[in-house]
This record gives C-alpha cells, structure tokens and sequence, in this order.
C-alpha cells in the first residue's frame, strides 16, 4: 500500500524486466545537507545576475512611464495609463504595472525601486519550481531544475528590465504547481488557487496566460484519483474562479463610461475586449491586429521566420535553445520508464504537466505569425528546466540500473546537448572562441566516464564516476552560462534595453541587437532597429512588426548621434532622468527621426530648449504635448514628470485621437501644443493626415527663435514642428 506523496506508487508492479525499475526519489522530508545550502547558492546567483549594474540598464520607457504616471494618479494606475492625464493606457492589462507602481508608490520611483517586485518574482519562481521537482523527483533533480532556470540566457535578460513577462511566469509556475498538488492530495482549495493565479496571468500578458492551461486540465482530468462526478463539480468551481480572476479588470473597464476612461491602447475601439480577442490574443497567432501580416510579416522581424525550427535560429537559438534537445528526450524516456504506471502516477502526472507546458509554449512561439520578441520565449524555461532536472535524475537511474538498453540514452542526450551547444557557440564569431573546445573536450571525457565507472560501488571509482556526471552538467550549461551573464557584466554584449532585451553576443540578422544584424542607428548600441535592417534603419512600421511607425523607411535614431534608445537616459529633457541614471541621449539634439516615419514616427525632434519653452507656457493645460506615439511621449513623460498624448499608441495604429477629440481638448484649454511629424504621424493615415492639415491651417508653428538662442541648439523642423492651439482657434 503506497501513500498518496509517494513519488513513485507503481514500484511494486513494474515488470523487473522492463521497463527498468527506476529507484525512488528521496523523501522531500529526508533532506540531503546539500541541498538547502544548493538551492541558497542557485538563489544568490540568479540575484547577482538578475539585479547586479541595473542602474546601468536600459528599462523600457513605455512600461516605465506608466507606472511613474501610476504613482502620480490611482485612476492611471488601475487602467494602466501610459500619462498620468489618463489619455491612452499601455497595450497590456495593467497587473505587473499595479505591483511595481505600488512598490514605487511605498519606496519612491526610481530603478531598484521598480526592478525590487521583479527580482523578488523571478527568485520566487525558482523556489517554487525547485519545491514542485523536488516533490516528485528528489532534491537532485530539483537543484538541476533550479539551476536551468536560474542560467537560461533569455530568462536572465527579461529578468533585469521592467517587461511584465517575469511576473507571467511566476503566476503560471505557481499555478501549475498548485495543480499537481490538486492532483496528488485530491483537494479543492489548490485547484481554485491554481485557477486565480492563472486568471492574473491573463490580467499580466492575456491570453499568453493561458498557453499551459491545456496540460494543466488533461493532467488533473486524468491523474486525479477522485471520482468523475467530483472531478467535474470542482472543475466547474475552478473555472469560475479562472473567470472571475481573469476578466475582473476588463469588466470594470467596460462599466465606465468610454468619456470617462482612457483609450485603451492596443485595441481598435477602445475596449479592453477588443484588446483580449484581437491584439493580444490571436493577432499575436494569426498576425494583423496591429502584429503585422501573416507569413513571418510581424514577428520574422524580431524572432526570425515562423515555423518549427524558429527555436533553433540564428536569433533564439543562444537564448533559449540550449537543452531543448535533451529535455524534449528525457520527456519521452520519462514517460517510457512510467509506461506500466497506474494512472494517478504522481511522476508521470508531473512529466505530462511539464512537457505539455513546453510543447504547447514552443509550438505557440514557433508557428505564430504575429509580433513575436525574442524575449516571450522565456516562458518555455521553466518547462525545459523541469525536464531537464526531473528527465535527466529518471535517465541517470536508468542508466546506473544495469539494463543495457537503457545505458545509451543519457550519453546521447549529453552527446546532442554538447554539439547543439558548440554550434550555437561557434554561431558568436569572435565572442569567446575558446570557450566551445573546452565544451567539446569536457563533454566527451564526462561521456566516457560515465561509461567507464558506470558499475562503481564505492571508493575512488564512485568519487570519478561523480565528477563525470559534474563535468557532464558543467559542460551542458557552459554556454548559456556565459550568455546569461553578458547582460550583468559586459559592456559589450547584451540586448536592446528594455524594448527588447535578449543576452549575449549578436549572432543572427533581422532585428539588431543580440541576434540581430550590424550596423549603427538602431536601438541598443550597434544593432539594427527592431524590423529593420542590418544597417540599422527601420524597414517599414506596422507590417514590420510592434513597433510605432508610419509607412516610411526613416532611420530609427532617437537620441540623435548614433541613434541609440536611451538606456537610463532622458530624450532632450533637463527636468528629470529615466530609471537607472543617466542624461538625455543625443544631447540637445533630442529625438531625430523615427521608425518608419520619414522623421515624425518617434515624434520628430524635441530639444531640451524647446521642452523648456513648452513648460513655461504650458498656461494650464492638462497636458504637456501630443505627440504620435508612446514611446517618444513614455520618453517626455519620464524626462519632464508632465503628461504628454500618445496620440497612435505603441505600435502606431491606435484610434485614440480622432479630430473631434483634438477640437474637444483645445476647446477645454487642456492641451495646447501639438507635434507634426515630417513624414506623417503614424500608421493611422486617415486620421493622421486629417489632423494634421487641421493643425497647419489653424495652429501656429512654434518658431525657432521663440525658444533657441543658439543655431546649434535648435532642433529641425523641417523633420517635425510643434504648433500652438488655443481655445479661439477651434471653429
């Protein structure tokens, strides 16, 4: 008779033939000496790593801006506003905005006060993966789990900015983790638990939130020893909960009235439902809705071109793809090795949960058609690192058992990760050329002792055999290793701030940055601007992807100089800086250019001179400036604490300022001034040039001389001109 902890409850039936008898995992309640102090180190290490030069970092504005506006208006922190005059929110549910707008709120706004939530999110996510492991698989396993996790090149990179995918993974994790405990105590209260959490997980990055809630209903369905009648009664009472806590914030946004909310950004009413299904939800699959087209249109741009090998690409393949190979391996031996299992096996139900967790994130992030980051695919690492940690402890028992058809499969699952892990070194020319040798070499030596002490005892033959099966994990995370920390300490390596942060050395074209083509003028350095080119110019606004724009081709330089996105910079301000230090990038040369705006798409060119002559006749008026998108207006907000109008959004094909609109807040006197951009102000053509010819026949141009006294100050108008509006000019 087995208890319902016990991690293998089918020992006394398995065949002694075959499968092979796998040894039980020690009890979790038999804990080896090492492994508290283990998983302390694994703790300390992702710390360093996720929070060490942050000041340094870029963070993203967009986010950043919100959730200063978040400390200055309650309304702007409930809807997620990108402006604290509440004008238009950001293009995704405000959850992991809430939780860093308070801690801000509590320890004033600043980088260490915003990144504080996430740290502790993405530390709190190993332990609990590393707790759900250990649960069934051991203390061995667990440590392997939580250091996978830790290592993952992309899952640091996202770690260390203020994108609210750490926060994602942490609910999902918790909730799939409260799922199997549902499963193997058979109670009702962590299945409602595990229900709420993904709920706000929607509420993080929507319908992303859900991507492992299939493995999660076919695990409990399946594996739980309750009868049908019972199963059913609590999945209905699960999926209220689900409901509840994934559409509270949607329908409270929906009960107040549109006069009075902000538009809601991302979506083409100004509803949040609009948002759910269309944007965020399956544009994100099937592109369009503001993702681009289909056929790699959106997210070829910034991940490569969508199909099953996208994981493996010059562009995700350093980030994510690691042990990939050796998990999706285990994941099939696992399960082979529990084939005679009854059907509550808490090993296999865990097997499952994880590996549906990985097939269903890598088949959504490899065929999906819309805007598709780099950095979304850090949500396939908890499920590769609980494989890699539960697969690899189950194939190591096999291995030790002395069934000869079982001593080949962890050599060739090392075997593969080693030459996968040379590849996508050798993919990084002139980054560290002498690490993929030392791979090489490590591996191979780990391989042959692992066959060469396979049957030690004890003595020395079991201490080599031990320091092969180390110096076979040594070299299987060798490499993401040193990727997961460029972003932490090198001045050389790492991604594009905070819009698009990615790890290690650039190694593939299409976006700049890591995994992205040469060439100066893009955000991050030496990359190209994301959907564009290797020389850094953008390649064509909304069909190239998320990112504001019009139609044009512009070069993508705000900050002026090099064109980099300002990591911890204000653009042009003198009043304030960006989170992490820093001055207004550029110079007073302020933002020149834009993406895919011929020179308006960022909003034109802003000086410091200028911004300063706006403060001072700002006479009343709610807001500072409007401009064409948010990123240029999250980089004003954040240099001048003001609130400015993202009049097109984020990606540029936002409705929220129509001619009525602008009429209404002239009329008000709450908004005075307006920027034109050279090429147009955005991708919303039709509105854009309406009000644009509005603005130039009743407006007046902002002079030059009203503001600058030196010809090297001034900005260039002739790329994008701020007009003046009063009351008296609306007919």
């Amino acid at each position: 008779m087995t208890s319902a902890t016990d991690p293998h409850p089918h020992a006394e039936t398995v065949s002694p033939d075959w499968p092979p008898p796998v040894p039980a995992a020690a009890s979790p309640d038999k804990a080896p000496r090492w492994s508290l102090p283990a998983l302390l180190a694994i703790l300390v290490l992702a710390g360093v790593l996720y929070s060490w030069n942050l000041s340094g970092a870029g963070l993203n504005s967009f986010y950043s801006s919100a959730i200063y506006s978040g400390t200055q208006s309650w309304k702007a922190w409930f809807f997620g506003s990108l402006d604290a005059g509440n004008f238009l929110t950001v293009d995704k549910p405000p959850f992991a905005l809430m939780v860093m707008g308070l801690s801000c709120r509590i320890f004033g706004f600043g980088t260490w006060q915003m990144m504080l939530p996430e740290v502790a999110a993405a530390l709190g996510t190993i332990w609990i993966l590393h707790a759900c492991v250990k649960r069934v698989f051991g203390h061995a396993a667990a440590a392997i789990a939580a250091l996978v996790l830790a290592l993952t090149p992309i899952t640091v990179a996202i770690n260390r900015d203020n994108n609210p995918d750490t926060l994602l993974v942490l609910l999902m994790v918790g909730g799939a983790a409260l799922a199997l405990r549902a499963v193997r105590t058979d109670r009702l209260l962590p299945l409602i638990g595990s229900a709420v959490l993904f709920g706000l997980a929607f509420n993080t990055k929507m319908l992303q939130g859900y991507i492992a809630l299939p493995a999660v209903f076919a695990v409990y369905v399946y594996a739980s020893k309750l009868g049908w009648k019972r199963k059913a009664v609590n999945l209905a009472l699960a999926a209220v909960a689900l409901a509840v806590s994934s559409f509270w914030w949607a329908t409270a946004v929906s009960l107040v009235p549109a006069d009075d909310r902000p538009y809601i950004g991302g979506s083409t009413d100004g509803s949040a439902w609009n948002l759910i299904m269309g944007y965020n939800g399956l544009g994100r699959v099937l592109g369009g809705e503001g993702n681009g087209g289909g056929g790699g249109g959106g997210g070829g741009t910034f991940a490569g071109t969508a199909g099953l090998g996208r994981m493996f690409n010059d562009i995700l393949g350093g980030q994510i793809s690691w042990l990939i190979p050796f998990a999706l391996l285990a994941l099939v031996a696992g399960l082979v090795l529990c084939g005679r299992a009854p059907r509550t096996d808490a090993t296999r139900a865990a097997l499952v949960l994880w590996g549906g967790w990985l097939v269903l994130h890598y088949l959504t992030f490899a065929m999906a058609e819309g805007t598709m980051h780099p950095y979304y695919t850090t949500a396939l690492a908890p499920g590769i690192a609980a494989l890699t940690g539960a697969g690899g402890v189950m194939l190591w028992r096999a291995f030790r058992g002395g069934d000869a058809r079982w001593s080949w499969v962890l050599p060739a699952g090392l075997a593969v990760t080693g030459v996968w892990a040379i590849v996508l070194l050798r993919r990084a020319t002139g980054w560290n050329t002498w690490l993929w040798p030392i791979v090489g070499v490590v591996m191979v030596l780990a391989i042959a002792g692992l066959f060469v002490f396979r049957t030690a005892g004890s003595g020395t033959r079991a201490r080599l055999l031990g320091v092969s099966v180390v110096a076979a994990i040594v070299a299987a995370l060798a490499g993401p290793t040193a990727y997961a920390a460029s972003p932490a300490f090198s001045t050389t390596t790492g991604g594009m701030g905070g819009t698009n942060p990615t790890a290690g050395p650039s190694t593939g074209g299409g976006m700049g940055g890591p995994g992205g083509g040469g060439g100066r003028g893009g955000f991050g350095g030496n990359g190209g601007g994301p959907g564009g080119g290797q020389d850094g110019t953008q390649q064509g606004g909304r069909a190239a992807g998320e990112f504001p724009g019009g139609n044009g081709g512009g070069q993508m330089q705000p900050g002026g100089g090099t064109g980099e996105l300002p990591q911890g910079g204000a653009p042009g301000g003198t009043s304030g800086e960006l989170p992490g230090g820093g001055t207004a990038p550029g110079g007073t040369g302020g933002m020149t250019g834009g993406p895919g705006g011929g020179g308006g798409g960022m909003g034109g060119s802003v000086d410091s001179a200028l911004i300063s002559y706006l403060e001072k006749h700002q006479d009343g008026a709610k807001w500072l400036l409007a401009v064409s998108n948010s990123q240029s207006a999250g980089q004003l907000i954040l240099s001048t604490h003001k609130p400015v109008i993202s009049m097109w959004g984020f990606t540029g094909t936002d409705k929220a300022m129509t001619l009525a609109r602008l009429k209404e807040l002239v009329k008000k006197g709450e908004l005075h001034y307006i920027q034109l951009g050279g090429g147009g102000m955005g991708g919303n053509s039709s509105l854009s040039q309406e009000i644009t010819s509005w603005v130039q026949k009743n407006g007046t141009a902002v002079k030059e001389s009203d503001y600058s006294t030196s010809k090297s100050s001034a900005s260039d108008t002739s790329t994008s001109t701020v007009y003046r509006l009063d009351p008296s000019d609306v007919g």
